[in-house]
Formats: C-alpha cells, sequence, structure tokens
C-alpha cells in the first residue's frame, strides 16, 4: 500500500511580498526581495512516498550548515536582506526520516523538485540514492550565474551528479508533461515551470485521489487558487499557467495539493482534503 509522510525539516521566514507578488517586472522582483513586510513563520516540508517499488523522498529539505555565517556567498543580497532561517541539526531530513522509522540509506529515489537550497541542502544524506532533477534546472543552476540566480551550487556535494530528465512539451492539460516515475504509473513527475524554469511536481494516486506534491509551485495553496505569482519567481507568467492546470485538474478530478512550505499541508495530508475551486 502506497503512503505518503510529511517531514519538517526547520522553518524559514521570508517577505511578505516574496509569498504574494507585487507589481510587475522589476518592481515585482524589488518588492520579493526588499519589502519590509515579512510572512509568518513558514515550514521547509520534504515528503517521503512509501511505495512498493521502493521509498521516494521528494526534496530534501535544508541543511543545519545554512545557520553558519559564510554558508551562502556573501555578496549575494537575498541572503542578506530576504531570508531568516531556523534549522537545528535534528531538523535535517536524516533526524527526520528516523523520527518517521526510516533511514536515509533506505531511499531509493530522490526527486528535486527544483535546486533552491531549500529543497537540495539534504543531498549529502543521500550519495547512493538516485537523484532525479530536470535538465533545464540543472543547466539554469549550474556556475556562478546559477549562484547569482540564487542557488548556492558551492554547496552541492562534490559527487553530485544527478538523473536529468526531459519532460515533455508542457501542454493545456497538467499531465501532458508528465512521465511515470513507478512500474505501476501511480507515481508520475510532472513540468511545473515558473518558480523556476525547471521546477517538476510530483503525483501519487492513492485511491483515486491524486496527491500532488509541488515543491515552490506556489507558496501557499491560496494563492494558487487566486492566481497570484510569488515575487522571485524566474517566470511569473509561466507560474500563472501551471496555476491553471491544476485548478483545471482539480476540478475534474479529487486533487490534494502539497506544496514545500504551506503551514496547512499537514492537515490536507491527514484528512485528504480536496483543492476546492470555485471558478
Amino acid at each position: 500500500m502506497t503512503k505518503i509522510h510529511i517531514l519538517r525539516t526547520g522553518s524559514v521566514w521570508i517577505k511578505a511580498a516574496q509569498v504574494r507578488a507585487r507589481g510587475t517586472g522589476l518592481t515585482r522582483i524589488y518588492n520579493g526581495l526588499f519589502d519590509r513586510a515579512w510572512s509568518p513563520e513558514l515550514p521547509i516540508f520534504a515528503y517521503l512516498i512509501e511505495h512498493p517499488e521502493g521509498l521516494i523522498l521528494v526534496d530534501t529539505g535544508e541543511t543545519a550548515r545554512a545557520m553558519n555565517k559564510g554558508y551562502y556567498p556573501f555578496w549575494h543580497p537575498y541572503y542578506h536582506f530576504s531570508i531568516r532561517l531556523n534549522v537545528r541539526p535534528d531538523d535535517e531530513i536524516g533526524p527526520q526520516l528516523r523520527l518517521a522509522g526510516f533511514a536515509p540509506e533506505d531511499v531509493k529515489t530522490v526527486v528535486l523538485t527544483h535546486l533552491h537550497t531549500d529543497h537540495a541542502g539534504g543531498l549529502a544524506w543521500f550519495g547512493k540514492a538516485r537523484v532525479l532533477v530536470s535538465q533545464r534546472e540543472f543547466a539554469a543552476a549550474r556556475g556562478f550565474a546559477g549562484r547569482v540566480a540564487g542557488y548556492p551550487n558551492h554547496r552541492w556535494p562534490k559527487d553530485f551528479t544527478p538523473e536529468l530528465l526531459q519532460l515533455p512539451p508542457v501542454g493545456a492539460n497538467l499531465m501532458d508533461a508528465s512521465m511515470p516515475l513507478t512500474k505501476d504509473g501511480t507515481v508520475r513527475i510532472i513540468a511545473a515551470p515558473g518558480h523556476t524554469l525547471g521546477l517538476m511536481a510530483v503525483s501519487v494516486e492513492i485511491d483515486g485521489i491524486m496527491f500532488l506534491m509541488a515543491g515552490d509551485a506556489s507558496y501557499l495553496e491560496q494563492t494558487l487558487l487566486e492566481g497570484v505569482p510569488d515575487g522571485v519567481g524566474a517566470d511569473p507568467a509561466a507560474q500563472l499557467q501551471t496555476h491553471a492546470r491544476i485548478r483545471a485538474m482539480a476540478r475534474r478530478r479529487p486533487l490534494v495539493y502539497l506544496n514545500g512550505h504551506d503551514p496547512d499541508c499537514p492537515q490536507r495530508l491527514q484528512e485528504r482534503r480536496t483543492m476546492q475551486v470555485l471558478e
């Protein structure tokens, strides 16, 4: 039987205008970085899929090393002005897996929705696992250009060689740009660009319900329902199209939306509370 476990790997505070964009163009980016108002405390979630074909981890959360001075590039304004973290060593994905009754070495496959540090910071725990990243995401995150774009790639494990995926082209239907991850087809990887160019989501079919683990497709379910992009995403127009495809899917079938930072995700997962689209 397939089961989903939600794992919290610490907390983050970001600017309110990063959660919910204010303005467009450069104004959106400026507000997302330098808004005076902060978000409430937001969790940093990863998800473990307990599947008959093996354990699949969606994202690895943040590392406690991110709390150390000098971990992030000293010259990057985002890390100085726009983010606050609380990640203790026992918050990391390894201890959290053990707390849930599993071991990091038991994880067969790691799917990274994207390579921002709060989703890929725990990679060091999974040196032997198969790690999947979209080819477009990996290209955007590499090198100095990647560090400027907000990917602290100098903190990746030295032997980090993920398996790069080329998903089908994005179409009108959410599942057009998807591929199966398991032989039985109940777990799929889906292109969900916007927050980053190569963002991927993972869907799991359980008892006729689609559970969609979508990384930072939106920070909150409510902003997705309202069609509001975030304040620092790479392509807000693509993000709004991703939102529309998810809403359309939720109108057609029961869908539980699980993302990286919405405090309501544990309750939605426990209750199997499906997305209610009013439009």
